[in-house]
């Protein structure tokens, strides 16, 4: 039987799909990713993520330099948090502002019992650039002991290094100047490459004698950090009093590019999982 005019006109509105349509539905995709994204970052902000205070120390000679500290009144452990790309911690409106790894999980190390303190930049290097040569500096040492001397006075608890991204450089050159002061080292989405003259493998790591926890997200797309290339690492670390590699994987909704915080570099959707296996690692470091 023929359809009636009105039914023909209803069946056609129910099937068509316009480019208007598609684009409207496009849209409420994107948003609805965007906000899975943004509510798994702020599960990582805890309410201890507000705890903390600003303090800056005088450095070298005319340079200040800042850091967020969480003084925890049963702490076990410090964990010196070094954020990846340029460093900092995106400070703003009284908080650490950076969608970073470490920065926005900082509260979840906190509920860990840690003490927990996250490397601003000096006054005279407000933003470093790749391949983050400033990373392996003397100036860098020298900011990062003026630092710790600073909340060591009032916290004499054991001090990890813990760096993701590009704040891998950081902690891996620092270890052997520092580790006298040092209970270890943790790297988390390190840079495993060999094309930069700061990749991990090219560092002078071998005189580390500290226990290495190199951590590991086994989706990280980032092509300068390379799961499948972490035994460059540690088979440089021939002299660390332990090494452990964990490949993890978890999380949900990566958004952005591959080398950023919100992708599966940044363990984005899994911070929970990463902090808790992270310090429990640190409590009672194992091979």
């Amino acid at each position: 039987m023929k359809p009636s005019k009105s039914t023909a006109s209803k069946s056609t509105r129910s099937t068509r799909c316009t480019p208007d349509l598609r684009m409207r539905k496009s849209i409420r995709y994107l948003l609805a990713g965007l906000l899975t994204a943004l509510l798994l970052t702020a599960n990582a902000q805890t309410p201890s993520a507000a705890n903390g205070k600003l303090i800056t120390v005088n450095s070298r000679e005319g340079v200040k330099i800042s850091y967020w500290w969480m003084s925890h009144p049963q702490a076990t452990q410090t964990v010196l948090l070094f954020a990846g790309g340029g460093g900092g911690m995106g400070y703003k409106d009284g908080q650490p502002q950076s969608e970073n790894f470490l920065v926005r999980s900082r509260g979840l190390f906190f509920e860990q019992a840690f003490n927990v303190a996250i490397l601003g930049n000096p006054s005279d290097m407000r933003d470093m650039p790749a391949p983050y040569v400033w990373r392996t500096s003397k100036q860098h040492a020298h900011d990062v002991l003026a630092v710790m001397d600073d909340f060591s006075k009032s916290s004499q608890q054991p001090v990890w290094l813990v760096g993701t991204s590009a704040g891998t450089i950081s902690v891996a050159a620092l270890g052997p100047q520092l580790q006298d002061r040092l209970a270890g080292l943790v790297l988390t989405a390190s840079v495993t490459t060999y094309q930069w003259s700061t990749g991990i493998p090219k560092l002078n790591i071998e005189p580390i004698r500290l226990p290495v926890l190199l951590y590991h997200h086994q989706d990280d797309a980032c092509q300068w950090t390379q799961a499948r290339e972490l035994p460059w690492i540690s088979r440089k670390l021939i002299n660390a009093s332990l090494v452990k590699t964990m490949v993890v994987t978890g999380g949900a909704n990566p958004t952005g590019h591959p080398c950023e915080a919100l992708h599966w570099h940044g363990f984005i959707g899994m911070e929970q999982q990463a902090v808790q296996d992270i310090s429990a690692w640190i409590n009672n470091p194992q091979p």
